[in-house]
């Protein structure tokens, strides 16, 4: 979804921003943060770690404890009264997520997962690769999806990534497009496959949690074109975007609800197509998945539809928050809170690069695209010194907090967007004796890194001006034209 933001030139100062004709058409959101959200004012603390997490409303919870007061429910897996009730729940939230992202039914279904790494999960144990059945990602994946390399591996599958290209950390088409065709000639991309059966899985995210990059929707129809399914995994971007399935047909797609609007955690979902699901071979089955089965006959026959995929007894107290959830974002608006997002995203990168210290080295490093132009509201940087040295996210991460910020720090789950941002190429991890290597920070002292992480500010549906304004002053009070300690003693990083 593509929506008008301001030119850069047209970004107002601080003081002016709240005050933008822009921003005061969002004024509705500002509402909200004073109403439903005014628990992320308490204590002046500044909440940007949308990325991370949503927040959840008064209404949300408000919600969820009315509705346990007011009913019985109890394991859907019965025919009883409590549990009758329980199901007829979760039934109407699966048809609001079909809403939601405008799904015809019987195209698509929803199936509950734990959150948007359990739905990988099970495409990547179901998936049918083989020798002839590859798996394509882009080198921007979250670990959630780059895990499903193993499952294609051990069935013998070729595994190839597209590579990021530039310091926007964008990936191009015509790479897509190499590595879908693969080794042996190309395939012309009017083209459509005609071999049997899918020639692999294709799997992207439509927006990178490191980078903010938003990758073209249009690539699910460019891969279906070449025989492959697509898994789109879009828990960083449907919080602030408009996912219509009724216009882009991706056969997976990998989320979590409090991603989106902060409660349940503990809940995702795997839209998937139908046709696609039905053609998934679980290795195992569970208590609710299967239609029946024997112990001393050794078979069973699992349930055909998004059931067979819902191993164990749901989380039927929760899954009914996710309705309310949905309806709460649509009657706030998906468009609004893009266009708010937009708007501070693109504020808070102008006012970043325009930093210099009195050396005339620039205060930040964007890593990731410099404008919100195809970008969505994920920002993420190093601070430099004056000497023109990084500043360890380690200790970022210590100044925030003091100052009451909640931001994240770290590689994001995303070490391929990581190694393009600090220029690590697979010719440098081929050359570098990596054997020994047990920790990351050994790891990054084999390779030479300055540093393996960087610092992640993102907005998202309760964000205000207050918010970028308070950051910004931050930003310049703590690192502009300050050399900072001779020595610190860091932890350990534990993860990426």
């Amino acid at each position: 979804m593509t929506t008008e933001r301001p030119a850069p030139e047209a970004y107002p100062g601080p003081a002016a921003l709240a005050a933008h004709p822009t921003y005061a058409a969002t004024a509705h959101i500002d509402d909200l943060r004073a109403t439903e959200y005014r628990h992320l004012d308490r204590d002046g603390h500044v909440y940007l770690d949308y990325a991370g997490a949503g927040v959840a409303a008064r209404s949300q919870i408000v919600a969820h404890h009315d509705r346990l007061l007011s009913g019985l429910f109890s394991n859907p897996h019965s025919e009883n009264p409590t549990s009758v009730a329980a199901d007829s729940l979760v039934e109407s939230a699966r048809r609001a997520v079909l809403d939601f992202f405008r799904a015809d039914p019987a195209e698509y279904a929803v199936v509950f997962t734990p959150n948007a790494s359990g739905a990988c999960r099970l495409v990547g144990e179901a998936y049918a690769f083989g020798r002839a059945r590859a798996l394509v990602l882009t080198d921007d994946n979250h670990n959630s999806v780059n895990g499903i390399r193993e499952y294609a591996r051990a069935a013998g599958a070729p595994v190839r990534y597209v590579p990021l290209t530039g310091p926007h950390l964008r990936v191009a088409e015509a790479d897509v497009v190499a590595a879908l065709t693969g080794p042996g000639g190309l395939v012309g991309r009017a083209r459509r496959w005609r071999g049997s059966g899918p020639r692999g899985l294709f799997a992207y995210p439509a927006q990178s949690n490191f980078s903010g990059v938003q990758h073209p929707l249009g690539w699910v129809e460019l891969a279906q074109r070449h025989g492959y399914d697509v898994l789109l995994d879009a828990a960083a971007y449907v919080p602030t975007n408009r996912l219509d399935l009724g216009v882009v047909h991706p056969d997976f797609v990998c989320l979590s609800w409090y991603k989106l609007f902060g409660y349940p955690t503990g809940v995702g979902a795997l839209v998937a197509r139908r046709e696609a699901l039905a053609r998934l071979r679980r290795p195992w089955f569970a208590g609710g998945t299967i239609r029946a089965v024997s112990v001393r006959g050794d078979w069973h026959r699992p349930l055909d539809d998004e059931s067979g995929f819902e191993d164990g007894t749901l989380n039927f107290l929760s899954i009914p928050d996710v309705e309310f959830g949905v309806r709460w974002l649509d009657g706030i608006g998906v468009d609004l809170v893009h266009a708010r997002v937009g708007l501070l995203t693109g504020w808070l990168l102008e006012r970043l690069t325009a930093l210099r210290h009195r050396t005339g080295q620039p205060l930040v490093e964007v890593y990731g695209p410099p404008t919100a132009d195809g970008r969505g509201g994920t920002v993420a940087f190093n601070f430099r010194r004056p000497d023109g040295s990084l500043v360890d996210e380690r200790l970022v991460a210590i100044d925030a907090s003091a100052a009451g910020f909640s931001l994240r720090t770290g590689c994001f789950c995303n070490p391929g967007a990581g190694e393009g941002a600090f220029g690590i190429t697979r010719r440098t991890l081929r050359r570098t004796p990596l054997a020994h290597v047990e920790t990351i920070d050994q790891y990054l002292a084999a390779l030479g890194v300055p540093t393996g992480g960087a610092v992640r500010v993102s907005f998202g549906l309760a964000s205000t001006a207050g918010d970028a304004e308070r950051f910004l002053a931050f930003a310049e009070s703590t690192y502009l034209d300050r050399a900072g300690p001779a020595s610190t003693r860091l932890a350990p990083r534990q993860r990426c």
